[in-house]
Formats: C-alpha cells, structure tokens, sequence
C-alpha cells in the first residue's frame, strides 16, 4: 500500500472496498428492510384484526431469522416457547421475574456450553439476547402490574418475534410493541427517521471495514520502517505504534458497534416502532447508541450508558435496581456479571465488561468525592444548569472533567485493542480468548488496570 500514490490509493480503496462493502450491506439485509415495511403498511392500511398483525409479525420475524441462522433458528425457536411456557405455569406467581431469569440464565448456559458448538451459537447470540430480554422484562412488568394479565400465546410471540428487532435489536417494551401494532399514522418524520438511520448506519459499515483499517495507518504509519535510530528511540515508537494500533482495532470495533446501532434504529422504525408521543404528536425518536459521547467522553460512565441505550436502560430498571438492596458496588457488579452472561461465555467479554465494572464504580465514588471537597461540578454525568456548586466554569474544573475525559479515550483504546481484526484470528475456544486478551493487556503494559488501582488508591486517601 505504501507504493501506491496518493491518487492511486484512494482508487484502490474505493473499488476494491467502499463499493463491495457497500453493495454486500444491501444484499445481506435489503429483505428484512422490505419486510419490516410491508408489516408497517400491512399493519396501517389492512384493518386486521389483532391476532392477524402479530401473526404477521411472527411469519416475518419467523422469516428474518431464516435468512439469518437457517435451520438454527430452532434454538431461539425453544427459547421462546420455554420463557412462555414459564410464564404460564407462573401465571398466578408475583415471582416471575426472578424465576424466568435463571431459567433463561440456565438456558443460555447450557446452549454455550452443551448444545451446539460454539462459533454457531455466537452466531445468533444477538437475537438470543433480544429474545431473553423481552421475556425478562415481561416477567417483570407483570409482577409490577405494569402489564396486567399474561399475553396471549400468539400475543406474546408476535412481541418477541417482532421483525423490526429480531436480528439487529434493540430490546423494546411490550407496551412499545403493542402501540406498533395499533399502526401509527405514516408521516414525514418517520421517513426521515428511516432514511437518516439508514444512511448513518451505511456510513459507519465503511468506516469500520474500510476507513480505520486502512486509510488509518496510511495518514498515521503504525507499521513504517522510519524508526528512531537510538535503543531507547525504537522502544518509544515501538509502544506508540502498539497504541496507536490497539486505538485503530478500538476504532474499527466502534464503528462495527454505530453501524449494527444505527441499523436496529432503521429496522425497528421502519416497523413502526420506537416513537414518543407528546400532545397528540408523534416523535420518532429512537436512538440506540451516541457516538459523539463515546469518542469524546466525559466518563466511562457516560461511555457505558452510551454504547446501547435500550440495553443500558434494561440493565438499569430490571437488575440494578431491583439488586440496590444489596448495595451500590454489589448491584454494579451484578448488573455487569447479567450483561456478561447476556453477550455469552465468552473470556474476553467477561474481562472488558468486569474491567468496565471495577472502573465505572471507582471513577464515579471518586468524582463524586472529588465534586464534595471542592464544590466544583466534577461529577461522572454533567451537572444540570441549576446544580448547587460553587464552582462552574474554571479553568481549573474544565481541567479536571479534561482529564478524566482524557482517561476515559485511553481506558477505551486499552480494552478495545482485545477486539477488531487481530481476535477474528483466534478460535472460539477460552483458552485461545484468554491468551488473546492477556497478551494485547500486557502488550500495553495493564496501564488501564495499573491507573484504576491508582485512582481507588487516591479515593481511599481523600474519602
């Protein structure tokens, strides 16, 4: 590639990788796009009954989940009528909640571990989780009295077979999928919604194949033979080039995350889901993800809230709230070890998500301490415009939510680098994942564990 002229690169990457992934995006999901639209005109033009629109929705996602996963469909298949089959049992229980957890939870483990073999698994462990987190918060709901009586079994399967997020996501409501089916009004706004979402999603597919791949270490040359000529030259480039790949591998990852985000928003709209509606008008509003917040955080805890809205407000309402009894630490703790066992067994997930744990916390009790001794709006979450500090805009106070900002981009270059094209490479089994992810964590010397352990050391001191 370094031979190659400027113009002569640029060529190259249009043909040989903007274009193929650009038309393979459309080939790959252009049917459950059509879909998703016949069910959202079906749903507001066909005057169905009600048990007609969620039969239609089941055959499409029934459809969608074929074209995906052929024949291993089935498996999501049997999640469902299991979570049914728990809910019915349980029907006169205030305790369905919990108890349809550890069934999927149980479920989920025995798939990953016993059923089928594990590349095939991962496969559909999107849908997977979309399907357990819509029976989950069911089952709560109905223990809440948020939704009154048990669906129906064609009800319920329409709602977890929705095709607008079947394959992609996001998790929704039942209440949301119901309102779906009632068929909203088609207006300018949600074709907007559509189209936007769309365009964003395609956007970031050639950013995360073609952009960080390639043109990356072509303006910035990670691999080039112009190293220092001193000893101790050639170890400073060679850990900033082990940095700058491991935030190009972060970048590619993010961006595979904005495109799959930006996607679920398009099916999911495009269905007729994912609007609020205030004062008889109707927003479509739905947002999955805010890259912006996650390339330039303010925290990680604004960065974890950021990377799945619908999920991270799962997790809130239906594990760290409900686990709050046991206290702030034990409920963060087990609000990640849920999301880890929703994503699969797998090492290298386990190790991000429960490195994200221990950091999150500590960053949020320490900024919080921080906020306290000076009065200064430090906090992990931006202060309201009516907050209580004495301190707003100083130098002093942009400098340190700067810093931590600046902490945040390297915590996210540092647990990114076990993602992106180098993990493709390695098999599925743990061990082959753990030696992955131990050996990108010690190629950047454990500097994101090594500063957490710096910062816990320092809350001690001030607390």
């Amino acid at each position: 590639m370094g031979s190659l002229s400027r113009q002569e690169f640029f060529q190259e990457l249009a043909s040989g990788c903007l274009l193929p992934t650009a038309q393979q995006g459309l080939e790959q999901v252009w049917q459950l796009l059509l879909i998703c639209l016949l069910c959202r005109l079906l749903w507001k033009f066909g005057h169905l009954p009600s048990y007609l629109k969620h039969l239609s929705t089941i055959a499409g996602g029934f459809y969608a989940l074929y074209l995906f996963f052929e024949l291993h469909m089935v498996w999501v298949v049997l999640l469902s009528l299991l979570c049914y089959l728990i809910l019915f049992l349980c029907r006169h229980s205030n305790s369905r909640g919990p108890f349809l957890s550890v069934t999927v939870l149980i479920y989920l483990l025995l798939g990953e571990l016993h059923m089928m073999d594990t590349n095939s698994w991962h496969k559909m462990r999107g849908s997977q989780m979309v399907v357990a987190m819509k029976a989950i918060s069911l089952a709560f709901d109905l223990d809440k009295g948020i939704v009154k009586n048990v669906p129906s079994p064609v009800e319920f399967m329409g709602y977890i077979y929705f095709v607008g997020t079947i394959i992609f996501g996001p998790w929704i409501s039942f209440n949301s999928y119901r309102d779906a089916v009632k068929g909203r009004k088609l207006n300018a706004s949600w074709f907007v919604k559509v189209v936007s979402s769309w365009i964003k999603s395609q956007l970031f597919l050639l950013l995360s194949n073609c952009v960080a791949p390639y043109l990356f270490p072509y303006f910035i040359p990670i691999f080039g033979d112009k190293l220092l000529r001193s000893k101790r030259g050639r170890k400073i480039r060679g850990l900033a080039a082990r940095w700058l790949l491991a935030y190009r591998n972060t970048l590619s990852f993010h961006f595979s995350n904005y495109f799959v985000s930006y996607l679920s928003e398009t099916t999911t709209t495009l269905a007729g889901a994912g609007c609020t509606e205030v004062k008889d008008h109707l927003k479509w509003d739905l947002s999955v993800a805010k890259p912006l917040n996650i390339e330039f955080p303010r925290s990680m805890v604004e960065v974890v809230t950021s990377w799945n809205l619908p999920m991270s407000h799962w997790l809130k309402t239906y594990v760290f709230k409900k686990a709050l009894a046991c206290g702030v630490f034990p409920a963060v703790l087990l609000t990640y070890t849920a999301s880890t066992l929703l994503h699969g067994v797998s090492f290298h997930i386990g190790a991000v998500l429960f490195s994200l744990a221990f950091m999150t916390y500590i960053e949020h009790v320490l900024r919080k301490r921080l906020s306290s001794v000076f009065n200064a709006c430090v906090l992990s979450k931006k202060c309201p415009p009516d907050c209580k500090h004495q301190h707003k805009k100083e130098f002093w106070v942009y400098g340190i939510n700067g810093a931590f900002s600046m902490l945040a981009v390297l915590h996210l270059t540092y647990l990114g680098s076990v993602f992106g094209s180098s993990a493709d490479d390695v098999d599925f089994d743990g061990d082959g994942m753990a030696s992955h992810t131990i050996h990108k964590w010690t190629e950047l010397s454990w500097t994101s564990h090594w500063v957490t352990f710096g910062l816990w050391v320092l809350y001690r001191l001030i607390m």
